[in-house]
């Protein structure tokens, strides 16, 4: 870890997955956000930055005490939608480069499109980041008694000094109220080959935009008629730079501000003062943003010249977004999804958003290994799924008790049970270790063994019988030996049939003495151990299986149709029969269903109306497409 992280800075999820130097410190692999950060610490670039008071506030830029954040960072989402995959990368990006080198993360929603925006997303947003593992919250006061500070902010909570910076731009001839139609301003605008035309209304005096800006603020203006635009340069190369709109008229209830106004700042006038006001020091996004860096930095280097802002100014940085195969991360095809009834909802088990990841049995500790894992790049990649999956199976390996389930159960019966043990009636307890003992680390007191019954009858996977053998198999055939896992050595002796031919119960023998644990259990070699459910205790379950949405590594790619790559095996639900210790499963608790894969008990359903259901999380190695 980096020398300059505190002992007092803010508390995030450790990781587990980097190497240690000779001291016992984790050593971060170095990408280049964090050469950037390093080499402004050691210049001192943001060391003279002043903290008090608020956001915003009179106060804050002359409070005369020197930051205690070493850096800030912020996640700054607009809370209309679910949030993806792809922003957990960017949580546990922001997050622990300011955990790693002693700084603090904001946690600020971007509500300045009130048209789009609900509270139930905000709540969302905030429960996905506290459990991905991390808060907004820092403690550098603790020495000093003082209570952790919060680092929550809305975008909608600096409105006012935004309308002051724009009125600022006005006066320093930086600003017009333009009146052109849209269509007449995307014409004017020009293209890649084209330079843009001036508006007719830009050589208007500032004391004309001003009166007219405030006519808009003031509601004498219809929605659309006018909008506020930088004064740059219309013939500008980056075409992000010809005279952006930087306030439009949206008559429109904020969640936060209800109808104090009904203009609104854009996106890109509003996040570059945002940052400024929170003092942010790096602010990182995605690469799509990077044309609009030039307008970042002109906005904030004008709002200094005029003293609105303090020096220096927050910098942006860009990185690649994460392309995910088999995966979309579009909002409106997420929702296009959700609306349209292809999935259940928002928590889908198959969907990429981190409610879905949560219900179907994905970890933050495998999320975050999963981030750390893909690193951090300037040059776009597709990761491919299969990435997730093996941190999750990493995360769970030592985590997830074990247990039996038979998910295509066939009856097994024991004909002579009663010949060796005086009862057909008769049950005997076996054990197996909920963790295997490689799983327990040293001094580690390990979990309860699990109990469950064997008797004459069991159930056994349908695929565990054959009648005629193919070559190589080893499990039950009329004349093989095989071993109930946990429990005794059988020998195959045939099987029942229906009316059509279908196997409607497997015939074997037990073999006297060779119980699991016991000084005769290897008495007899047996070619192959399977997995089993005692009839006597086991518990029907429903388990769902899922799989990939789509079939499709790229489903949207090159403007494809994604509804045409929907994977139509996604999801098949079986009844399958569980031993008891799963069946007394939490909601939201894992297990490995030893042979099948790892599971999770369903946060939603499970143990409703005494309902036992669990999710398929993944497989226990990699087999999509096979």
């Amino acid at each position: 870890m980096s020398s300059n992280t505190p002992k007092n800075a803010p508390s995030g999820p450790s990781k587990n997955n980097v190497p240690a130097t000779a001291d016992g410190e984790e050593h971060k692999v170095s990408n280049f956000l964090r050469q950037v950060i390093e080499k402004d610490l050691a210049t001192g670039t943001y060391a003279q930055r002043q903290w008090g008071g608020g956001p915003g506030d009179a106060a804050f830029h002359d409070a005369g005490q020197p930051d205690p954040a070493k850096i800030r960072t912020r996640f700054p989402p607009e809370p209309n939608g679910y949030l993806h995959v792809g922003h957990a990368k960017s949580i546990c990006l922001n997050f622990g480069l300011a955990r790693d080198y002693g700084g603090v993360c904001h946690m600020r929603f971007d509500d300045t499109n009130p048209e789009k925006e609900e509270k139930e997303y905000v709540d969302s947003i905030l429960d996905a980041v506290q459990w991905l593992g991390f808060n907004w919250q820092s403690n550098f006061g603790a020495q000093d008694g003082r209570p952790p500070e919060s680092h929550l902010y809305y975008a909608s909570n600096y409105f006012d000094f935004m309308y002051r910076a724009a009125e600022h731009l006005i006066t320093a001839g930086l600003a017009y109220v333009d009146e052109q139609t849209a269509e007449e301003m995307r014409v004017n605008r020009g293209d890649f080959g084209k330079p843009g035309v001036d508006s007719p209304f830009r050589s208007r005096s500032p004391e004309e935009n001003l009166a007219r800006f405030r006519e808009m603020r003031d509601g004498q203006l219809a929605d659309g008629a006018a909008v506020l635009r930088a004064k740059i340069d219309m013939a500008s190369p980056n075409i992000n730079m010809r005279d952006p709109a930087i306030y439009r008229i949206r008559r429109a209830t904020h969640h936060n501000t209800g109808d104090a106004w009904c203009i609104y700042p854009m996106y890109t006038f509003a996040h570059p003062i945002e940052d400024a006001l929170e003092q942010i020091t790096h602010s990182i996004c995605t690469l799509e943003f990077e044309d609009q860096r030039p307008f970042y930095d002109w906005l904030l280097e004008r709002l200094c010249e005029g003293g609105l802002l303090k020096a220096p100014p927050p910098r942006q940085y860009e990185f690649a977004r994460l392309n995910l195969t088999y995966v979309i991360t579009s909002k409106r095809k997420l929702a296009q999804l959700v609306n349209e009834k292809k999935v259940s909802g928002w928590d889908d088990p198959r969907m990429p958003t981190i409610v879905g990841l949560r219900r179907r049995g994905y970890t933050p500790e495998a999320i975050q290994l999963f981030a750390e894992r893909i690193g951090v790049t300037k040059s776009d990649s597709w990761i491919d799924y299969s990435t997730l999956d093996g941190c999750l199976r990493e995360d769970l390996e030592n985590k997830a008790h074990r247990g039996m389930a038979v998910l295509d159960p066939v009856k097994l019966v024991l004909t002579n049970w009663a010949e060796v043990f005086g009862s057909d009636g008769y049950t005997e307890d076996c054990t197996q270790p909920a963790l295997p003992h490689s799983a327990i680390a040293e001094g580690q007191t390990p979990p309860p063994d699990r109990v469950f019954k064997i008797g004459k009858d069991v159930w056994i996977e349908r695929d565990d019988f054959e009648e005629v053998p193919p070559k190589g198999y080893k499990r039950l055939f009329p004349g093989n030996v095989v071993r109930l896992k946990g429990g005794y050595v059988i020998e195959c002796t045939g099987c029942a049939k229906d009316a059509d031919g279908k196997v409607t119960e497997v015939h074997a023998k037990v073999i006297a003495g060779t119980k699991s644990g016991t000084p005769g259990a290897d008495s007899v070699k047996a070619k192959a151990a399977i997995t089993w459910v005692g009839a006597a205790d086991g518990v029907s379950a429903e388990v769902r299986l899922y799989d990939r949405l789509f079939t499709d590594p790229q489903p949207d790619a090159g403007g494809k149709n994604f509804l045409d790559a929907l994977n139509p095996d996604s999801l098949k639900v079986v009844t399958a029969v569980v031993e008891p210790s799963l069946a007394a499963a939490k909601p939201d608790q894992k297990f490995q269903f030893e042979r099948h894969g790892y599971f999770v008990a369903d946060r939603a359903d499970h143990g409703v109306g005494g309902k036992v259901v669990f999710n398929r999380v993944t497989g226990l190695k990699d087999s999509w497409g096979k």
